[in-house]
């Protein structure tokens, strides 16, 4: 009996510590598509969840616990048979140490998420030969919050999920699938994975290692120090932006943080305002009233 029981109970262990890696809310918004038949859309939000959710991205060995904790909001414009025009809007989080408080890591709208899908049809991915744009972007998406959560933790510590992301973007566009294209646009998939993996955004993923690890995880510790620490390198998203104008992954980390920096800001140092202030003006200047709340 003593033996059943160990067994069950390293049965149990086993299997917390290779638990997948994303606990994500994934909504379907069908409100644009009139008509009373809803089931198409409630099928396949449950077949993408179990898709994201129940697939193991990693060789990591994650607990329940520490699942990353991420959305995707896929909102249907059009549906014509079996053909579904999208977008889709993915966010991911994580916890800040010694807090109850949880930080934006990745906050992204994808504009052309169009595929094919008939109800009930099983969702497979097969990395090497992507045939269907519904599973390659979801995997794509998957890769890139694991890959922001790892670099929020360790220096580049993202890389092989980049990588990962990177070669799906390689076979979707073999595949002549839709949103994928080199330069078609400058804030695609194929855009944002390029800045990430592009040598000329090392100091800006360095720093986004530093704005978490060494910034808002110590401000439990010593919020002076982590505070000074975030905006002595805010210059090195000026200098990204600068590097690539428009850089699509500087505004995606504007779009998960500026609300966050501000309030950072509003506990600086006059001077720190100062120069924080200009240079985020410079990087976002649509939102420069929203900075100026910060002398306030």
């Amino acid at each position: 009996m003593a033996k059943i029981k160990l067994l069950v109970v390293l049965c149990v262990v086993t299997t917390l510590a290779v638990a997948q890696e994303l606990n994500c809310n994934i909504q379907i918004n069908s409100d644009q598509i009139i008509g009373s038949n809803k089931s198409v859309f409630n099928t396949l939000q449950k077949s993408m969840s179990e898709f994201v959710n129940n697939r193991r991205w990693t060789e990591l060995a994650f607990t329940n616990t520490e699942k990353i904790e991420c959305t995707m909001t896929v909102i249907v414009k059009k549906v014509d048979g079996d053909n579904f025009t999208c977008e889709i809007q993915v966010q991911s989080r994580r916890p800040v140490f010694n807090s109850s408080y949880y930080t934006t890591l990745f906050n992204f709208r994808d504009n052309t998420y169009n595929f094919q899908y008939k109800e009930f049809d099983l969702l497979e991915l097969n990395e090497n030969t992507i045939t269907s744009n519904l599973t390659a972007v979801l995997a794509y998406y998957a890769y890139l919050i694991i890959g922001y959560d790892m670099d929020s933790y360790s220096r580049f510590g993202g890389t092989p999920y980049f990588l990962a992301a990177e070669a799906i973007v390689n076979s979707a566009q073999a595949a002549n699938l839709d949103g994928w294209k080199a330069f078609e646009s400058d804030k695609n998939r194929y855009a944002l994975i390029n800045n990430l993996t592009d040598e000329a955004f090392k100091k800006f993923r360095n720093y986004f290692y530093e704005y978490h690890r060494l910034g808002l995880d110590e401000m439990s510790q010593n919020s002076t120090n982590a505070r000074a620490r975030i905006v002595s390198g805010i210059p090195v998203l000026k200098d990204a932006n600068r590097a690539r104008p428009s850089a699509i992954v500087i505004a995606s980390f504007m779009d998960a943080k500026t609300d966050e920096l501000i309030n950072i800001l509003s506990k600086a140092t006059e001077a720190e305002k100062k120069e924080a202030v200009e240079i985020l003006t410079d990087v976002r200047p649509t939102q420069a009233d929203k900075f100026q709340t910060v002398f306030k």
